[in-house]
């Protein structure tokens, strides 16, 4: 069975202290502290000897350690400048780790993975999860399998369906390239410190072509965009944020068969992708 170390909780406690480590507020800085968890993660990921993984956010190397223990070969890319030291002793002794230091917003990862296929693997800062995903999924980069933890809320609206207050902009841009699924809930207990919400482990699935075939994919996601831009508005007022007609719209809506009193929440993708072929057109 993996054993990763660094999650035992005393070890992660005596690694802090060592190097005069505080979890950082501005970062998002949670410690996790559950073996469990971690070999959870590695599991849902997949991981067979020799895999390319890019992981973000390492930390003091907690589910790295639980990646390299697998076979994993690991790009790790760490915001916070005094953890690629740290990183150095606690990891000492793995041979296929590259920890970057770097913000993954600002990083040029084709140039840095390289064009074969890989894996992403990461402990989110929930305040920035969602520009993360999103970067890394309309990059269109060789990524065939993502698995984070989030905050619990932002993996129900990652996995929400049509019709919910959970639905939303980031629901369809997920669905569109991934299938995602919510594997494990992780308690706040298993983080040093706790932070004050339920977290989540989410799964995606990259799909090797998106789920619906638009003719626009700009237009498509601004066409989500704006029927999730004011949610109580008909779709034939909300859209109007696009820049078409109101002529354009009705004739648009009438095409994908949508009724114009409807909200952006009720529409699946299939919808979305007609109504913005239609103004396409």
């Amino acid at each position: 069975m993996l054993t990763p170390q660094i999650a035992d909780k005393g070890v992660t406690r005596h690694i802090l202290k060592a190097f005069n480590l505080h979890a950082s507020h501005r970062l998002g800085q949670n410690f996790l502290i559950s073996p469990g968890v971690v070999r959870a993660v590695v599991e849902a990921a997949e991981i067979e000897p020799g895999d390319r993984v890019l992981e973000i956010g390492p930390g003091i190397g907690t589910l790295t350690q639980g990646l390299l223990e697998a076979g994993a070969e690991v790009t790790a890319v760490e915001l916070d400048k005094k953890l690629p030291a740290v990183l150095a002793e606690t990891l000492k002794g793995y041979e296929h780790l590259n920890v970057v230091q770097g913000d993954i917003l600002k990083t040029d990862i084709a140039a840095l993975m390289g064009g074969a296929p890989f894996k992403v693997a990461a402990n989110l800062p929930y305040y920035i999860t969602t520009p993360i995903l999103l970067s890394l999924l309309e990059q269109k980069l060789p990524i065939t399998r993502i698995v984070t933890m989030v905050q619990r809320e932002v993996a129900e609206r990652m996995t929400a369906p049509p019709g919910g207050r959970d639905y939303g902009a980031l629901s369809v841009a997920v669905q569109y390239y991934t299938e995602p699924e919510i594997v494990l809930d992780v308690p706040p207990n298993c983080f040093l410190p706790a932070p004050e919400v339920d977290s989540a482990v989410i799964v995606c699935a990259v799909r090797q072509t998106p789920a619906v075939t638009v003719k626009d994919e700009k237009l498509f996601f601004r066409v989500v965009k704006a029927a999730f831009g004011q949610r109580r508005k008909t779709l034939s007022n909300a859209l109007k944020t696009t820049g078409a007609s109101k002529e354009e719209i009705g004739k648009a809506l009438d095409k994908a068969k949508v009724d114009a009193a409807r909200r952006g929440e009720t529409l699946s993708l299939v919808e979305f992708a007609a109504v913005a072929d239609g103004l396409t057109e």
